[in-house]
């Protein structure tokens, strides 16, 4: 989480300039962080420990963030303290974690598996908990998971394939996934942070046990599968852990899941279901993000991701959807590094 030199727009910002000195900041200087895929932008206050966080376009995901970052410390994680939130301007003043996150420590030769160890102790510690699902979030079910899989049908597919019907296509897809994704949610439901992967976990060097393991970028939390946070961590879109790496954290959570969780064999099932259907999305929604929102780095992920998608469908057993990819897209498996260049 670097800064950027402090912008004079957002000093001059009268509504910024007002929430600040309501909650006694009006002196404080704003450092701009670097921006990712949403339209949430923060702001650090040197030097003070705290954040601003603004994001007037999405009331729910503002408010998600405020309810979420209370009930994730009520049950001993760390998520960062709200000091204040407006949700009619969407600011919130926020507790400031710092710099090191996972990206960082990581670039900086951090121990790998005992990053990794400490965020899926966290994830154990969270499905753990009686209460982890008791707070008002949406179902990440089978509706979901399905309309989640028509952005590949609409954004990926018709890249490959410009003069497919995307509508035909989505239906036939959607019908392969129904049965595999329908045993994916066979497992108890917690709460679903769904963006926890390396750019969004700290290490908070002052904090003992799975409070070391900051939380951030969870306002999009649902109620759902709890290997789904699993497969965001281990399986990133965006970087390859060690050789082996992800197998030994696999086993660490199975080895310490819930009993509820039906043991190793039920829990490797849906974690490589929940992996295939991520990554299958996934591909969509790069491309969605370049071809829409004008964003074209993601592509440079792409050729990890479809490789990451044919791993996933393979282990899950997912041998229909395949075929049909492999039929109705020739050559999906290696479109990665051409569709990467065009942007």
């Amino acid at each position: 989480m670097m800064s950027s030199p402090p912008s004079a727009s957002v000093q001059q910002d009268p509504t910024i300039a007002d929430f600040l000195a309501k909650q006694g900041e009006a002196d404080a200087t704003l450092l701009p962080l670097p921006g990712d895929a949403s339209a949430r932008r923060y702001m650090r206050l040197d030097g003070r420990g705290r954040m601003l966080m603004q994001d007037p376009s999405d009331p729910a995901g503002f408010a998600g963030f405020v309810s979420l970052a209370r009930h994730l410390t009520e049950l001993g994680l760390s998520a960062p303290q709200v000091y204040g939130a407006d949700p009619d301007t969407g600011l919130a003043l926020i507790e400031d974690f710092g710099t090191q996150t996972y990206s960082v420590q990581l670039a900086a030769g951090r121990d790998e598996s005992m990053l990794y160890a400490l965020a899926v102790d966290a994830l154990l510690h969270l499905h753990h908990h009686p209460q982890a699902a008791s707070v008002q979030v949406p179902a990440y079910d089978l509706a979901t998971l399905l309309e989640e899989l028509s952005i590949f049908s609409h954004w990926f597919a018709p890249t490959l394939r410009p003069d497919i019907d995307p509508e035909a296509f989505d239906a036939e897809f959607r019908d392969l996934w129904r049965e595999p994704l329908t045993l994916s949610l066979s497992g108890p439901r917690t709460l679903v942070l769904r963006d926890f992967h390396v750019d969004n976990l700290m290490e908070l060097s002052d904090r003992d046990g799975v409070r070391r393991c900051g939380l951030l970028d969870f306002q999009d939390g649902v109620t759902g599968p709890a290997e789904y946070d699993l497969v965001s961590l281990l399986q990133d879109a965006r970087r390859d852990l060690e050789p082996g790496l992800d197998q030994a954290m696999l086993n660490r959570y199975i080895a310490a899941a819930p009993e509820a969780a039906g043991g190793a064999d039920a829990i490797t099932r849906r974690y490589h279901l929940l992996g295939a259907q991520r990554h299958t999305r996934i591909a969509g929604v790069f491309l969605r993000l370049h071809q829409r929102d004008g964003k074209p780095g993601y592509l440079h992920f792409l050729p990890r991701v479809l490789r990451q998608m044919q791993v996933g469908l393979d282990a899950a057993g997912l041998t229909e959807v395949i075929a049909y990819l492999d039929q109705t897209l020739p050559g999906w498996r290696g479109a990665g590094p051409a569709l990467a260049k065009a942007g």
